[in-house]
């Protein structure tokens, strides 16, 4: 992969090798081959084989240049796009190299496409991906898509979403979002969640937030710490779920609460 350096304007290029080698470098837990990743909603199917074939070769050259194997986890990518023929190809390639792969990760998604489609390939590769080993679903942080992923097995997210909202004013609440920058908002004494411990609620109101939004910087730092305690909320409620065996009643009343219209995407 070529890119620009953005400090000197100088053209790098970053191989399977070299990827593996900055990550042995800064001491990486998880580790992540090196993938040809293409847009969800690209209509090149010659792209999408292409891309798949070449993140398969990829991952062997990963797997021999990665120098600590039994210090940091390497993870494969399973892409291919929204064809299920292809992820198909994608998974038998990385389960043929099972014993190198502490885990797998189900790339090339949340980008555009419509959420059936989504849940749908996330459903597909989750169930024929290794059920002993860690499977993470690559970008994904909005709430409702954890909550739906967990309960196809997905283990592990990840997404700059709950950090990216709170800096346009926005909070995530059990019912949805909250954008802080509406006026209805101006002189509302209530705390962001009042089920909530964060310093956010613990000590500011909406209508500090909405005066702030626009203005200020403070407001997006309160409400990051806001968004981080919800997300970290949501995951540890739904951890402690399925240990009790009461994660399809915890879904259940999730989205009773997110859609209380029974309309849910």
């Amino acid at each position: 992969v070529t890119f620009q350096s953005p400090v000197d304007g100088a053209r790098k290029l970053l191989t399977p090798e070299e990827s593996m080698r900055i990550q042995n470098a800064i001491g990486a837990d998880i580790m992540m081959a090196l993938d040809d990743v293409v847009s969800s909603v690209h209509t090149d199917a010659e792209r999408f084989e292409e891309a798949t074939h070449r993140t398969t070769r990829w991952i062997d050259r990963c797997i021999a240049a990665h120098a600590r194997p039994s210090e940091q986890a390497l993870f494969g990518i399973v892409q291919g796009g929204l064809d299920r023929r292809l992820r198909d190809i994608s998974i038998d390639g990385l389960v043929a190299r099972d014993k190198d792969l502490p885990g797998y990760a189900v790339g090339g998604l949340a980008g555009g496409e419509d959420k059936e489609a989504f849940w749908t390939v996330v459903e597909h590769c989750l169930a024929r991906l290794p059920e002993h080993k860690p499977r993470y679903v690559m970008g994904v942080g909005y709430p409702l898509d954890m909550v739906v992923c967990a309960a196809l097995g997905a283990d592990m997210y990840d997404c700059v979403y709950p950090t990216r909202t709170a800096r346009f004013g926005t909070a995530l609440v059990p019912t949805g979002l909250l954008n802080l920058k509406k006026t209805q908002f101006e002189n509302d004494p209530r705390p962001v969640d009042e089920d909530c411990d964060c310093l956010c609620c613990r000590e500011y109101s909406r209508a500090f937030l909405h005066t702030t939004a626009t203005k200020e910087t403070v407001a997006a730092q309160l409400l990051t710490i806001h968004n981080i305690a919800y997300t970290q909320r949501l995951t540890r409620e739904m951890h402690e779920a399925i240990k009790d065996g009461t994660f399809g009643e915890y879904v259940l009343n999730y989205m009773t609460t997110m859609y209380p219209k029974g309309n849910p995407p």
